[in-house]
């Protein structure tokens, strides 16, 4: 297989995005703008005045006319109140903020002033009811102060803190060396930001270089698209004509529209984002379209189709996207957070606070929800619609970390056993589905297949490998040459500002497979026999140490395939094995503590704490061996329910896709939000459970569409010992090599609490097996620090 069609096919697989909070606290007030009965128009810069036609209908500028008995009155209970709408006032960046004045009492609008810095900035401000808005900008990084003040009313003060535009405010120190994309997301050449030699070569007309770029900016553009008959988004022309082939669109209020985009390009944090909008036809929503894949980092990343989001930008939503928020680009969320929460600070000061915004996206998109939503509340969205999503990406790298261990015990180490050659009995030990009919790529493509080869394969050395780095082209126009091999290619490397670097110099690593009892649950069930289990355990190995871990062979290493003994699907050459065929059992891999305490408390770890409407959507995809696997959903919710017993702001929908993939679920789901966020507005002491529209139920649907059942107990037999509920039945769901190693259906134990042996066996931890007191001697030598207990 060429390296090109193999990195094709691990695109196609990891990336799926392109496919078509708060539970019941009654004490917690309902998300800000959500709550709003009518939204503020928002202030526009001149530049998007015209383009999108909004007007104040009910703004007066501060200082018109307005008889002056309607606001007399006396000090008492007269006070003003100021906040930032678009960010938290510690965390704006750019240089400016959406900034609201509230008037309690009776004070006079037109005696109000505003002050940055002891500067005025009245003149930025409107009156909309009992309260003045407006854009304030000239902030300057680090500490400010905003002012307001009246006549008869106490002074109101704001301390706020500025952050520049191209970050950092929280992540940490800014990832080197970085490679920008922006020509290739039509910005044009990144500004140049030093003449030291360091990052992109810019090149000026004549082709000499003029300076380099670290931090690839690049200015706006803005420009204007229209739907084609084809399905295409083209350039409107410029003399002002009317494309022969312009669609229309249905608007969300039932008003048809020419399908005439406004888009908005340029970076925010480093990296390209996009704002897109029906021109003249906001309905008043957002969509935050997030966008899945599997990256390392290092990268500015790249602006796919999925910007220009049809299915929400032909209703009227606004759709915002940025390449800091897809994990084809790189996988820290906490970066990915603060891009986030960057170009919706940037979004409502252009556009004003909107009714809502909505997040969509799949793999990486969807898992991303469930993060963003958990560290920070309705700042980022206000529900979600996560598809073929994950609770986190952090905790899959635990059974990812076990695929290749095990494929390679059974297709190496164990090869003459016959129980491997029936490739569905490789459930026993992967947990995973496994076909015998399904080709697989790395045999020739012959039938039989797993979803760790399937799904997985090649992220192993992708996350594990800080050496494996598969190439781009573009890194030959950065300076100085070679930098690139100066990077650690790994999932720690990546975030290192969380894990920390250890004292090896290489980032932290979270992977832990110590007192794991791989095929547990094959030896309690009779399927593997007590002796396959103890030679299994013994001999399935870990991994080796960063500093020790050599470069990838064939396939992942094209030049390797010239020789057939390169061939090494499984990073064999990485694994740390029996070294006398199991008669010294294969080393475990402890994981630094350290590592595991800060993915907790990042916040890169999914524990359900999320307070907004989802509707978690996947296609069922289990017989095509995919990636996304049916439980994850359940395991989210199961960690909802163990943060505090209530998943009730969570509904699950499965679409079948047996034989293929033929009916796209989130327009419904789409439609389901906007009432269940209606309901917010208008009943917001209810609560989220409390407001679900009909259609905001668990639910499960055919290939058409149609749907085959819904209501609260189509899932039982999942998450509970009552018998399959009508969408179980349907659609079976398969595990991990952890849950098929006793760990639970809801992941994320990074390390488990262990057990001696003798306590295991008192507890009948081996089902019917009794161990002899040869037997025990060999569990004791193979796990000597105990066995998992997962109680």
């Amino acid at each position: 297989m060429s390296v090109l069609s193999f990195l094709a096919r691990r695109r196609r697989t990891a990336d799926r995005s392109d496919h078509v909070g708060q539970r019941d606290r009654r004490t917690r007030p309902a998300a800000r703008g959500a709550a709003d009965s009518v939204p503020l128009a928002p202030r526009l810069r001149p530049a998007l005045t015209g383009g999108l036609g909004i007007v104040l209908t009910v703004a007066l500028t501060v200082g018109a006319a307005t008889p002056a008995a309607a606001w007399t009155g006396t000090a008492a209970g007269q006070r003003l109140d100021i906040e930032i709408l678009s960010s938290r006032p510690d965390q704006v960046s750019g240089g400016d903020a959406l900034v609201q004045v509230t008037l309690t009492g009776r004070i006079d609008p037109r005696s109000v002033r505003v002050t940055r810095n002891g500067t005025d900035v009245t003149r930025a401000f409107q009156v909309d009811g009992r309260a003045l808005r407006g854009v304030v900008d000239g902030l300057r990084d680090g500490a400010n102060q905003l002012r307001a003040s009246a006549r008869q009313a106490r002074t109101a003060t704001l301390a706020v803190r500025n952050h520049p535009g191209s970050g950092p405010v929280f992540s940490g120190p800014r990832q080197y060396p970085f490679l920008c994309r922006t020509e290739q997301n039509g910005l044009g050449a990144p500004t140049v930001d030093n003449q030291d030699g360091q990052g992109m070569r810019v090149r000026g007309p004549d082709g000499t270089v003029v300076g380099w770029s670290r931090d690839c900016a690049a200015p706006t553009v803005v420009d204007r698209l229209y739907r084609a008959a084809d399905g295409t988004y083209k350039p409107m022309p410029s003399d002002g004509t009317r494309p022969a082939d312009l669609t229309t669109t249905r608007t969300l209020d039932g008003r048809t529209v020419d399908y005439v985009v406004r888009r908005e390009r340029g970076t925010i944090n480093r990296f390209v984002y996009s704002i897109a909008v029906l021109e003249a036809n906001w309905n008043r929503r957002v969509i935050y379209r997030f966008d899945g894949g599997v990256a390392i980092g290092h990268d500015q990343g790249r602006l796919p189709g999925a910007h220009l989001y049809h299915e929400g930008l032909s209703l009227g939503y606004a759709v915002l996207f940025s390449t800091g928020t897809r994990t084809a680009t790189h996988y820290n969320l906490v970066l990915g957070g603060e891009t986030a929460l960057m170009l919706k600070e940037h979004f409502v000061e252009e556009y004003g606070v909107p009714l809502y915004t909505v997040g969509v996206g799949g793999s990486g998109g969807g898992l991303q929800q469930y993060v963003y939503g958990q560290n920070y509340g309705n700042r980022v969205i206000d529900a979600a619609i996560p598809q073929y999503s994950y609770p986190d990406m952090a905790t899959q790298t635990i059974h990812v970390g076990d695929c290749e261990l095990l494929e390679h015990y059974m297709d190496v180490t164990d090869r003459a056993n016959p129980k491997w050659r029936n490739w569905e009995n490789r459930t026993w030990l992967i947990g995973m589905n496994a076909s015998a009919t399904v080709p697989n790529p790395y045999l020739g493509g012959a039938p039989g297949s797993t979803e760790c080869i399937e799904g997985w394969r090649g992220l192993t050395p992708l996350a594990l490998n800080p050496r494996w780095f598969p190439g781009d082209p573009l890194w030959a126009q950065m300076d100085p040459p070679g930098v690139e091999r100066t990077v650690q290619w790994s999932h720690w490397g990546d975030l290192v500002n969380i894990y920390g670097t250890g004292s090896d110099g290489y980032a932290r690593s979270t992977w832990d497979n110590v007192g794991v009892q791989y095929g547990l649950s094959a030896l309690t069930s009779g399927r593997i026999t007590p002796a396959e289990f103890l030679d299994l355990n013994a001999r399935v190995g870990s991994w080796k140490p960063q500093p020790e871990m050599v470069q990838e062979g064939c396939p992942f290493t094209p030049t390797a395939c010239a020789d057939p003994a390169q061939f090494d699907p499984w990073s064999a050459r990485n694994m740390r094995l029996s070294p006398d065929g199991g008669v010294t059992p294969a080393p475990r891999t402890t994981g630094d503590r350290q590592a595991i305490r800060a993915a907790y408390e990042s916040g890169i770890v999914f524990t359900g704490d999320i307070d907004i409407p989802i509707v978690d959507w996947r296609h069922y995809l289990e017989e095509q061996l995919d990636m996304h696997n049916s439980h994850q959903s359940f395991a989210s919710r199961q960690r909802m329910r163990d943060h505090d017993r209530n998943a009730g702001n969570q509904v699950i929908w499965f679409t079948d896709a047996r034989p293929a993939e033929a009916f796209d679920q989130t327009p419904e789901a789409l439609a389901v939000i906007d009432d269940w966020m209606a309901n917010l507005r208008t009943r917001p002491w209810r609560g989220v459970q409390g407001n679900k529209p009909a259609l905001a139920v668990d639910r499960c649907f055919r290939t058409d569409g149609t749907e085959i059942a819904r209501g609260e107990h189509v899932w039982d037999g999942i998450l509970d010992s009552r018998p399959d509920g009508a969408c179980t039945r349907e659609f079976p769901l398969y595990g991990t090599s952890r849950t098929v190693a006793g760990g639970p259906i809801e992941g994320g134990v990074y390390a488990c609490d262990r057990q001696p042996v003798r306590s295991a066996i008192a507890r009948g931890l081996y089902g019917e097996w009794r161990p002899t007191d040869a037997e025990r001697r060999r569990l004791e030598k193979v796990f000597p620090t105990g066995v998992c207990d997962y109680r």
